[in-house]
């Protein structure tokens, strides 16, 4: 369904944002230069009328993007958290996309909730408000269970999500591959693979049994952490479309006013979210994908409530170690070991120059150290930074994708509580106890007893696959291999066999 048809998608996207009057809103905040604003006005003025209406009622740029549907809203969202990429009053404008957008009729919902649970709402719950918050992709109604009291929130799919998201996205498809197709400079950033993460990411959020697991799981890492909260499902009123859960009282992590009046340190809290996420990504190497304003409250007590687990990340031990001595290396503000890191995982060709590559990490690194946070701006830094990777030829790491820009989100967030927040500063007590933890001595002896472990678990394979490749080796002897070549293999195989063996031994010893 990629075809050219969906040219007519991407033409009515640009008209709605010119009929709606977000183009203009649009380019003032990414201060576009004249040229690029004189041909969007030729482009987009003549097929305006093309374009969705929208309601009326809403601001320009909300209005556009809530008429073209979910995937542009999640887009939206994201940009809601970065103040300083936008400005405050189109992130103001933006920050409804995350729980205030137009609800569905209550009765649709309580249809829905009979044909995925098969018994009425009536029977499952003594108490079904109207919607209390809806979303993209679905509105949550506060509720009562009738079997034991409880408050809990339940949560319902918009009617006919699918086949909103698959029609955008199919459109998005489209889109990156023109795009490759036409500007070959951008085939490094693999906007198709990027497209493909999106839709993978957001697949997930559209059954809500994996976002009950996802609760259940994150709930369990940081079951011994303090100032969390976690709200838990209730499996038996769950399915694909509905998903129960406890309900989570307190103050929207986006109220500044409210959480500053009921005596909350927002500082504090700033802080502490960006410290929770960088616990959760490299500790765990599971954290929540999807941490903007309207996915975060503040208990009475001070915890912080993370709700919402439609949309997770997930990174190996390996690329935990990565990224963690890249953060290790800009707070340090050591250049070398950066560009080091950088060419050893090999998100740099290795035909690039290092000593050059960590010059350009310094020009970037260097701005932000020592100014004041309010001042930096961080689209001039990931300008930058776009330009740096360009010019060595990195190409986009579509595993870390959710990860770089889940901190992108968290970060803007913890300036909305604190906008002299130093991210750096914030980060480092984390960063330096994982690199503590996981790339010194200890690590290392960690890291050989699993190796143990694991040839200790494999023991049993071991006479077979020496049996069989020394008889490999022996067949070809003469014919393929001369003597002087085939000696040192069977020397190298015999070898390996004995430390296979030693390690069975200690892992048998180690239990």
């Amino acid at each position: 369904m990629r075809g050219p048809h969906n040219i007519w998608r991407l033409i009515r996207t640009g008209a709605t944002f010119e009929r709606t009057g977000a183009m203009k809103v649009a380019l003032d905040a990414m201060n576009a230069p004249a040229s690029l604003r004189i041909a969007a006005r030729v482009l987009g003025w003549p097929f305006a009328w093309l374009g969705y209406k929208g309601d009326p009622n809403l601001p320009s740029l909300t209005r556009a993007i809530t008429a073209l549907g979910p995937a542009y809203i999640k887009f939206g969202q994201i940009m809601s958290t970065r103040p300083d990429v936008v400005g405050v009053e189109l992130a103001d404008q933006l920050r409804m996309l995350q729980d205030s957008l137009p609800p569905f009729p209550t009765e649709i919902a309580k249809e829905t909730i009979l044909a995925e649970i098969g018994m009425p709402v009536s029977e499952l719950y003594a108490e079904f408000s109207a919607p209390v918050a809806a979303a993209s992709i679905a509105q949550v109604h506060r509720a009562r269970r009738a079997d034991n009291g409880r408050e809990v929130a339940v949560k319902v799919l918009r009617p006919g999500i699918e086949a909103a998201f698959r029609r955008d996205i199919d459109a998005f498809h489209f889109a990156a591959s023109v795009m490759e197709m036409l500007l070959p400079a951008s085939r490094r950033l693999r906007p198709r693979d990027v497209v493909s993460h999106f839709e993978s990411v957001v697949n997930g959020e559209l059954d809500l049994r994996l976002e009950a697991a996802s609760a259940s799981e994150f709930a369990e890492h940081v079951a011994k952490d303090k100032g969390i909260s976690v709200p838990l499902p209730a499996w038996s009123m769950t399915a694909r479309r509905v998903l129960t859960s406890d309900w989570a009282e307190g103050l929207p992590m986006g109220d500044i006013a409210a959480l500053q009046a009921a005596g909350h340190d927002t500082a504090a809290i700033g802080q502490r979210v960006l410290q929770m996420f960088l616990t959760h990504a490299l500790r765990d190497g599971y954290f929540h994908g999807d941490m903007h304003q309207g996915n975060l409250k503040v208990a009475p007590n001070g915890d912080i409530i993370v709700y919402d687990f439609g949309i997770m990340g997930e990174i190996d031990a390996y690329a935990r170690r990565v990224y963690a001595e890249i953060l290790i290396g800009f707070i340090r503000r050591d250049y070398d070991l950066v560009a080091r890191v950088h060419f050893e995982a090999g998100y740099v060709p290795a035909d690039r120059d290092r000593d050059e590559f960590a010059r350009a990490l310094r020009a970037v690194g260097e701005p932000i150290f020592g100014a004041d946070a309010s001042r930096i701006s961080m689209a001039n830094l990931l300008g930058h930074l776009f330009e740096v990777t360009e010019r060595f030829g990195m190409q986009t790491r579509t595993e870390l994708i959710l990860l770089q820009r889940t901190m992108v989100v968290v970060e803007g967030v913890a300036r909305s509580l604190d906008p002299q927040i130093n991210m750096w500063q914030v980060a480092r007590p984390v960063v330096e106890a994982y690199v503590k933890d996981n790339l010194g001595p200890r690590a290392m002896l960690r890291d050989g007893i699993r190796v143990v472990q694991a040839l200790g678990r494999y023991g049993p394979l071991i006479p077979e696959v020496v049996e069989r490749r020394l008889g490999e080796l022996l067949r070809a002897g003469p014919q393929e291999a001369p003597r002087e070549t085939l000696r040192p293999k069977l020397a190298l195989l015999l070898s390996g066999a004995a430390i296979a063996l030693a390690g069975v031994a200690v892992g048998v010893w180690l239990g």
